[in-house]
């Protein structure tokens, strides 16, 4: 039988506050979030991003876990790293971003248009958590027209860049230029992406003036 949403959530929150005090339940998320079964793998990484959420600090011992996944030859568990990373970027009083800053960054131009697109979407939330990275990630994301190896996907990809300036826009100190590489995109080949454009100047419509 399967689990309804609010049924499915509870469960999350349920398993989540188990793992918070016990590590050896902790450690069991972490090896079925890899796991093979995805309703057990798709369960286990959003109980996960709960844990993220709700204590932080009780994840943050597992960064080199979730760093090292990002060097996976497995699509799904290099975006396992990097939510997780991500989700725990606000809580890193160790600066230990930072130091696979590259490693993270070099996904961005995967020739797997999935991994591409998450890295980007994460890099809104970092641009968000760590402002001393923000100018850097606004460079990578407006230029990833140009630099994404894989041109017959880019516009897919870039709608996922537009999904990441929309988390930090607020915070952007590069408004006039993410605004005008939105803009462009309203011409997209994607009907996807072209959609997340115009979603994003409404939104932001008070900064275009």
């Amino acid at each position: 039988m399967e689990l309804s949403k609010n049924e499915n959530k509870v469960s999350i929150e349920s398993v989540g506050k188990q793992a918070i005090q016990d590590e050896k339940r902790l450690a069991k998320l972490l090896d079925e979030a890899l796991s093979k079964h995805e309703d057990v793998r798709y369960n286990s990484f959003k109980t996960l991003l709960f844990i993220c959420e709700e204590k932080p600090g009780v994840l943050y011992p597992k960064w080199d876990f979730f760093s090292g996944l990002l060097e996976s030859d497995n699509a799904y568990h290099k975006q396992v790293g990097m939510y997780l990373i991500a989700s725990l970027v606000s809580f890193d009083s160790q600066n230990k971003f930072e130091k696979i800053s590259d490693k993270y960054f070099d996904l961005l131009n995967s020739t797997s248009v999935m991994n591409a697109g998450h890295a980007a979407l994460n890099a809104g939330k970092i641009a968000k958590a760590k402002p001393q990275l923000r100018g850097r990630i606004t460079e990578l994301l407006l230029n990833m027209d140009k630099t994404y190896p894989v041109k017959e996907r880019v516009d897919l990809v870039i709608g996922y860049a537009i999904d990441a300036f929309d988390i930090y826009f607020g915070e952007a100190e590069d408004k006039d230029r993410i605004v005008e590489f939105v803009m462009r995109q309203i011409d997209s080949s994607s009907s996807t992406t072209k959609t997340k454009a115009k979603q994003f100047l409404k939104k932001w419509e008070n900064h275009l003036r």
